[in-house]
């Protein structure tokens, strides 16, 4: 178990302040533990986040005083920690600025192991999880603390994994991960704190900055952009990543650049401010009113800005509609042609399909030799409701549906004999937001505003089946092409200015988007999938389901799962694009037969 505190984000910019490591044996037990401050020789960074100041840290080793201790807990075992690719590329990059080399050979994300267990939770924080697997966490971003709650964390998920029948994505660390660690300055990332203040207006020149103000901020900060808008919303001003006509102030060091914000500032007339000024008017900010007092409009469906500010929170919100509405099926056994045929029933009927089993399976589509499946048996074993291929004719209300489904202790009629009994169905909490189901070529708006500027996409296909798949992006102006080789992010060369691949286990790969680090010329993402191996298809590979959520550690909000493919070999998953001022996903589904070199040269990539 390994956690450190840092002073910023970037691997290759910041520094370790703090480093805690637990070894554990065999038997889960804590074998050594090892906590120690970390002098860094430079600023600390944000205190507000991990409290350790220059006093704190005077007089504490260097790293490369502690690196002989750590290597030696570190060898010959595997490194687990919670986003274990931030963890890795700092250490890795503290081992190197010493002369050494991080001798981890396999690492354990908890956060990605998470995702694949997908338990009933809100998000995928520590502390969430800790709360979730009943482990008591007492100091939030202290290391040692954290790796106390990271050992309990694990067995949680570990005993899920086993009723499950998950493996663990343990993954050997990828080459070029100490060097990304996030290339781009870290934004917000989740749900908003929603502003308590009604919009006030514009900033006027020589003016005071008001309570409820719309801010934006663009370019490069001297602080950290994170920490730069959580002091703006200390203040009670709500911080947006897009800039519309009612924004009240861009924040930027770059008043002259043409960077689309700017551009768009000057259009609307929106009031430009450096970084240093702004924060010097932060100092004398006037009240503001709290919406819904009296003589407010914004909110109401009466307003412009209330009807953005509820298409947003709807966004957020959206249910699927259909009988089957709230239900994740995992669809078992049958030809390909009937798991896609099948897939595509469900998701009409409201429904969102699984390609592997996880705590968020609902209910098991069993078609013919579906007992065939090791999965069939854990699904049996927890107690979910399997349903015979008639289930899906026995009518559209959602009774008549329930009527047809097999119940706990009861075996299916066509059930091979020998099969496990059903256990009682075992009751879960609903996650905080129900994620919208998405059908080939539907569009949602994504809710930038509410849930910020970086989303991740990620892609997941059936587990164990030993084939190679490469997640890949390319970065496309108005007119659907690449403006040159920079703007394709694939397995050699997983990023681009605001996006960036990672691979999270054998069979999941994600993409983060930054929307306000794209190029200027960047309208659209399109994000596909490719084979890496001859003779593959993916009728072979079978479904890939793809999810959104507004940063790394946040509840999926929207998911596809994508099951049309039979000789193709390159399948277009979806596009995020830009549509006036909204960013939209489009979940696309798209097959070729052909590879990856010529989808590349498709979208204007010279391949050698």
């Amino acid at each position: 178990m390994v956690d450190v505190e840092t002073s910023g984000l970037r691997a290759a910019e910041h520094r370790v302040l703090s480093v805690a490591a637990l070894t554990l044996g065999d038997d889960g037990r804590v074998e050594h533990e090892f906590h120690t401050l970390v002098n860094p020789g430079c600023d600390p960074g944000p205190v507000e986040i991990h409290g350790l100041t220059r006093e704190k840290l005077h007089g504490a080793p260097t790293f490369e005083a502690i690196r002989p201790r750590l290597a030696e807990l570190l060898t010959g075992r595997v490194m687990v920690a919670h986003n274990a690719s931030f963890d890795y590329g700092f250490l890795s990059e503290e081992f190197t600025r010493a002369g050494a080399t991080l001798p981890v050979e396999r690492q354990l994300c908890t956060l990605a192991f998470a995702r694949r267990l997908a338990p009933p939770t809100a998000n995928f924080k520590l502390g969430t999880l800790a709360a979730h697997y009943g482990v008591r966490q007492t100091r939030a971003h202290d290391a040692l603390d954290d790796t106390r709650v990271l050992a309990g964390v694990l067995h949680g998920l570990m005993s899920d994994a086993r009723r499950f029948g998950v493996s663990p994505p343990l993954m050997p660390p990828q080459l070029d991960q100490r060097r990304s660690s996030q290339r781009w300055p870290k934004t917000r990332t989740g749900p908003k704190a929603l502003c308590p203040f009604a919009y006030p207006g514009r900033f006027q020149e020589h003016g005071r900055l008001v309570q409820g103000m719309k801010i934006a901020i663009t370019g490069e900060t001297r602080m950290e952009r994170s920490a730069l808008a959580a002091r703006a919303e200390a203040a009670g001003l709500d911080v947006t990543t897009s800039l519309s006509r009612r924004t009240s102030v861009l924040v930027t060091n770059e008043s002259r650049s043409e960077s689309r914000k700017v551009r768009d500032a000057v259009e609307f007339g929106t009031a430009l401010l450096t970084e240093s000024a702004f924060l010097a008017l932060l100092t004398d900010i006037a009240p503001g009113t709290a919406k819904g007092a009296t003589g407010t409009t914004e909110g109401t469906s009466g307003s412009a800005e209330g009807a953005s500010a509820g298409t947003a929170k709807s966004a957020a919100r959206q249910r699927s509609s259909g009988p089957l509405s709230g239900r994740r099926f995992l669809v078992l056994g049958g030809t390909h042609a009937q798991r896609a045929a099948a897939t595509a029933d469900l998701t009409a009927r409201g429904a969102s399909v699984a390609v592997n089993l996880s705590a968020s399976v609902t209910d098991v589509l069993a078609l013919s030799d579906a007992a065939s499946d090791r999965r069939y048996g854990r699904a049996v074993g927890v107690g979910l409701p399997i349903h015979g291929p008639e289930w899906l004719t026995a009518g559209e209300s959602t009774a008549a549906q329930q009527e047809s489904a097999v119940h706990p202790n009861q075996p299916r009629p066509d059930a091979e004999p020998g099969l496990p009994a059903r256990s009682e169905p075992i009751a879960s909490e609903p996650p905080a937001v129900e994620a919208l189901s998405l059908a080939r070529g539907q569009v949602m708006d994504l809710p930038v505003d509410e849930c910020g500027g970086e989303w991740t996409l990620r892609a997941s296909w059936k587990q164990n089946g030993g084939w190679e798949v490469d997640l890949v992006a390319f970065l496309l102006t108005d007119d659907e092409m690449v403006t040159g080789d920079a703007d394709f992010v694939f397995y050699n060369q997983r990023s681009a200015p605001g996006a960036e691949l990672a691979v999270e286990g054998p069979s999941e790969q994600s993409l983060t988007i930054s929307l306000d680090h794209l190029p200027e010329h960047c309208r659209r993402i399109a994000i596909a999938a490719a084979i890496d191996g001859a003779g593959i298809t993916f009728g072979d590979v079978g479904a890939i389901e793809i999810e959104a959520a507004p940063g790394g550690d946040q509840a999926v909000i929207a998911r596809a799962t994508l099951d049309a493919a039979t000789e193709e070999r390159t399948l277009l998953l979806a596009e995020v694009y830009q549509r006036g001022e909204t960013w939209r996903l489009r979940a696309v589904g798209q097959g070729y037969a052909t590879d990856l070199a010529a989808l590349a040269t498709r979208y204007g990539i010279t391949v050698a």
